[in-house]
């Protein structure tokens, strides 16, 4: 009796378990939205990741409230404590976290896509993207996770990677990716840059690859000269005209660009007195591009507000009587450039001087700053002039302060680059922020994210080991003066 009833309770057990299965199978299906898409479309993805990395580098976080400021191209007049080096963690703590958990999370799902598919082509471009958007995070950062930092099923806490190891792990990920690219393969869709085009796409990654480089040039040159000399041997493999500058083109509201959708609510950024008293000096016709004339009549007609100034001070100066930011950066769809033809022209010309290719740096200094003009659409008799002047000629013994001067301008609208530059090439010869908080010091990297101390301690802590307190005037690996 004992052993008939075991048996009876086991198949009421069984019963009950296989109608709690059914049911659950059943109310998952009812719950199943037969209009949702189980899988990630590439092309929506792509879209996305494009548009959310390039609202990044244009954003309130990673350029109005930071590196813009840094590197003096814009200045605050009112709320100026940032332009002090005040930093807000919020703004730290906001690019770290867009970059991880939005660009990169989309870029390694295309990667994914693309393998699983089998379409290199979606492979390649989310492995540039990728790329780029690791070296915005080591180039603000410095050391960072890398290596594990897209493996969420193995780890949870990643290791942090030296920023060295980062820089060469991303020119071997760009040399797979243009590798990787089939011209006469299946095409992909998406694409907000380059509209599908995939030799845009390789020449892209290449140039990319010419930037890092660069980057590591002071620390390892034998490294930087393999790749350069490789990349320079077939000039059409780089970004060749202004036709093919990485860029996202913004539309009207509400995908405008972020700086417009900013300038719609707030008027409490000026052009910096360092941007455009250099052109005034130069008699630069890129002046009434960067800046709008005054309000209200001053002598000089523009006039820059000087970083870091106290509140006070900087209201004295006159909303109507400062240059507000030219209209080519406020209009809706002024785009976001992610890497110019103007950039590829002054890396070649660096790369030349310090005889990593055999070609002439002072042409191609010239030819770097005649496609910056021309992107900013000024004319060719405006050029010849500007480039037949003393005051522009390259000076080889201090090319570091002709291709410094010259980019710092050319990157107006790009701030993590130009940042990174200026750190790098140590000019223009800045002052710091009037007011600064730092001792009289620049700022040379962003600290690590509070959320970091939190949830990767350990990690954090071995970084910090490694690279140096964590405070904003900790140089990083890549700027060796």
């Amino acid at each position: 009796m004992k052993n008939k009833n075991i048996l009876i309770k086991s198949l009421f057990t069984l019963t009950i378990a296989g109608f709690l299965s059914g049911c659950q199978s059943e109310l998952e299906k009812i719950n199943q939205n037969p209009n949702e898409a189980t899988q990630a479309q590439p092309d929506y993805l792509l879209a996305n990741s494009i548009k959310s990395n390039a609202d990044v580098i244009l954003g309130s976080d990673a350029y109005m409230e930071t590196t813009t400021l840094f590197i003096q191209h814009w200045a605050k007049i009112q709320y100026t404590d940032v332009d002090k080096y005040t930093v807000s963690l919020t703004n730290i703590q906001n690019i770290w976290t867009n970059l991880y958990a939005q660009g990169l999370n989309d870029y390694a799902e295309i990667i994914k896509i693309g393998k699983n598919t089998n379409n290199p082509n979606y492979q390649a471009v989310g492995l540039i993207l990728q790329s780029w958007s690791f070296q915005l995070l080591t180039d603000l950062y410095g050391d960072i996770p890398y290596s594990q930092a897209l493996k969420i099923g193995e780890s949870i806490t990643p290791k942090y990677d030296a920023q060295k190891d980062v820089y060469l792990g991303l020119l071997n990920d760009l040399k797979k990716a243009s590798d990787l690219i089939d011209l006469n393969g299946n095409p992909i869709k998406g694409d907000l840059v380059y509209n599908g085009s995939l030799a845009k796409w390789k020449k892209f990654a290449n140039s990319l690859r010419l930037r890092i480089a660069l980057r590591i040039a002071d620390r390892d040159p034998q490294t930087a000269k393999t790749v350069i000399a490789e990349l320079a041997a077939n000039r059409s493999a780089l970004i060749a005209g202004n036709d093919e500058i990485a860029q996202l083109i913004y539309l009207s509201s509400p995908n405008q660009n972020p700086v417009a959708k900013d300038r719609e609510t707030r008027d409490d950024y000026r052009v910096s007195k360092s941007v455009i008293d250099k052109l005034i000096e130069l008699k630069d016709p890129r002046l009434p591009v960067f800046a709008n004339k005054t309000v209200d009549p001053t002598p000089n007609s523009y006039v820059g507000v000087t970083n870091g100034l106290p509140a006070d001070s900087a209201s004295k100066l006159g909303l109507s009587r400062t240059s507000k930011l030219g209209d080519y950066f406020t209009a809706p769809s002024s785009p976001a450039v992610f890497l110019s033809y103007s950039e590829v022209l002054f890396n070649l010309a660096e790369a030349a001087q310090r005889g990593f290719i055999a070609d002439d740096a002072a042409t191609l200094y010239k030819q770097a700053i005649t496609a910056s003009l021309r992107q900013f659409k000024v004319s060719e008799g405006d050029i010849t002039t500007y480039l037949a002047q003393p005051s522009i000629a390259y000076n080889a013994s201090n090319y570091k302060k002709s291709i410094g001067d010259q980019k710092w301008l050319a990157l107006f609208s790009q701030g993590q680059e130009a940042f990174a530059e200026f750190r790098r090439l140590d000019y223009p010869a800045l002052k710091p922020a009037y007011a600064g908080v730092l001792s009289g010091q620049f700022p040379v990297r962003l600290t690590y994210p509070t959320g970091e101390q939190a949830l990767n301690l350990n990690n954090y802590k071995a970084a910090v080991a490694n690279q140096g307190a964590d405070k904003l005037t900790t140089k990083l690996w890549f700027d060796v003066n």
